[in-house]
């Protein structure tokens, strides 16, 4: 049986930007960082070193050649936050794309874009 997600595989242009707008714009730890020396580097990224969840950042056109069945588009990740206000105004200071902040029934969600224009969302816990 599967009980948590572990890791969830972002594959980017550049992982060297994606990894500094993850750790610079949004305040993610760098738990991790690989290389296997022969081109394949992955790059392991979470909101803090204890989160059961983290992202890998692929590079997206090694990973099209080794499997090019894969879909590489981006995955729609919704990150849950319980200082809402303050991670809204934090990425606007740092001069990231974000949305409105729209209010669903489940509560209160605003959207943000990468150094890719990859669209991310975040909802505020309840």
């Amino acid at each position: 049986m599967i009980n948590n997600v572990g890791q969830i595989m972002l594959y980017v242009d550049d992982q060297d930007k994606a990894k500094e707008f993850w750790t610079e714009k949004v305040g993610f730890s760098v738990i991790s960082e690989e290389d296997n020396g022969q081109g394949m580097k992955w790059i392991e990224i979470a909101p803090t070193k204890e989160a059961e969840t983290s992202i890998i950042l692929h590079n997206k056109e090694l990973i099209a050649k080794m499997s090019p069945e894969l879909n590489l588009g981006t995955p729609s990740l919704m990150f849950f936050s319980n200082n809402f206000e303050g991670l809204y105004s934090d990425l606007s200071n740092k001069h990231v794309t974000v949305g409105e902040i729209v209010n669903m029934p489940s509560g209160r969600v605003f959207n943000f874009a990468d150094s890719e224009n990859n669209y991310f969302a975040v909802m505020e816990k309840r």
